[in-house]
């Protein structure tokens, strides 16, 4: 199948969740508890889930599935393919009314993602990217920035992470932002808005695959926090952390994180 062919489903399958997520939004959706203290997941989560498994599967009835709101099963790992979704990524921002919550929806092929989509609904920014296509924000190429110094950079990245004790000598002295889908930080260092994106914490495959084809297809480095390339659609499917940026300031990260 090609990787375009992929990518247009992909796109008009998350312009399908996002009129979903829209009539719940501000509409007090229930909300339930996941177990193990994994955060909360609303109705409309569960609706753009099963929308995007039943559109995405019958399209591609041969691929695997993978989804935060679906429960998981080995035989994904038996597929060559395999869908990877997170139905709403900022589910917390998205039930205080918050209009900065994403779809992320990705192809991965081997452990390699072919095909990605990251679509604001409410902002009215969609990111899409294909292996060797490069990357766009809607229908624009878009870049990573070029900045060749850590310090002073604006990075994406949460308070907790910049305690010392994470960094060799010191934290670096950069400005500190943060908004609440972790796919939209990946793609907002992409078109070069921030200087790079850093997170401590394991990473779900579901939260970064989408974004990490983003990323590299618009000239971003992205690596778990020890450096090491992301593979998907692995047994345990999350990353150790995530560093992304230009090639310089993800190296010059890498090499101060404990």
């Amino acid at each position: 199948m090609p990787v375009t062919d992929d990518l247009t489903l992909l796109i008009d399958a998350a312009h399908e969740a996002g009129h979903i997520a829209a009539r719940y939004w501000r509409k007090s959706p229930k909300v339930w508890h996941k177990p193990d203290h994994q955060g909360p997941v609303t109705e409309a989560d569960i609706a753009v889930d099963t929308m995007l498994r039943d559109t995405l599967l019958a399209a591609r009835p041969d691929y695997g599935w993978l989804s935060e709101e679906t429960a998981d099963s080995p035989e994904r790992l038996r597929n060559r393919r395999i869908f990877v979704v997170d139905p709403i990524d900022g589910t917390r921002a998205y039930m205080s009314g918050d209009r900065t919550f994403a779809h992320s929806l990705a192809v991965v092929d081997q452990g390699e993602v072919k095909a990605a989509v990251v679509f604001l609904p409410l902002r009215d920014k969609l990111y899409t990217a294909s292996l060797g296509g490069g990357a766009a924000l809607n229908g624009t190429p878009i870049a990573t920035g070029t900045r060749a110094d850590l310090e002073g950079a604006e990075l994406l990245v949460a308070r907790p992470a910049m305690e010392p004790r994470f960094w060799q000598d010191r934290a670096p002295k950069v400005g500190r932002n943060l908004r609440p889908s972790l796919a939209y930080r990946l793609c907002l260092v992409a078109e070069g808005r921030y200087d790079a994106m850093v997170t401590i914490r394991d990473s779900w495959d579901w939260d970064i695959a989408a974004g990490a084809l983003i990323l590299t297809e618009a000239g971003a480095v992205i690596s778990d926090r020890k450096g090491n390339p992301l593979s998907f659609n692995t047994p345990h499917p999350a990353s150790g952390g995530v560093v992304a940026g230009n090639a310089a300031i993800h190296r010059q990260i890498i090499d101060r994180l404990t």
